[in-house]
């Protein structure tokens, strides 16, 4: 007798490539963070038919997505004030380091 071992398809996760749907992207940063704060809850809790919790999944990962997103901007824009050697107070770009 031969033993099969299951393996499950991978689950279908958006491309890094595919475009932010229009109600996802109309949303805050905060109001997208909730929602994938609430997804992952009802995830966690196992509250979910196997097929919404996939669907689920997959608009958090669209959530997370377009929260990093909004945290690039956000950084772009973002001024450090820096002292010149004159003592005046300059305006320079944000770096991580």
């Amino acid at each position: 007798m031969r033993l099969r071992i299951y393996r499950p398809a991978p689950m279908a996760t958006p491309a890094p490539t595919s475009p932010i749907p229009a109600d996802i992207a109309a949303l805050s940063f905060e109001d997208a963070l909730a929602e994938l704060e609430r997804i992952v809850r009802q995830v966690e809790e196992g509250r979910a038919k196997l097929d919404d919790a996939i669907a689920a999944y997959e608009r958090g990962v669209l959530l997370k997505r377009h929260c990093e997103a909004k945290l690039k901007d956000a950084q772009a824009r973002i001024e450090q004030i820096a002292l010149a050697s004159d003592g005046s107070a300059q305006t320079r770009p944000f770096s991580d380091g």
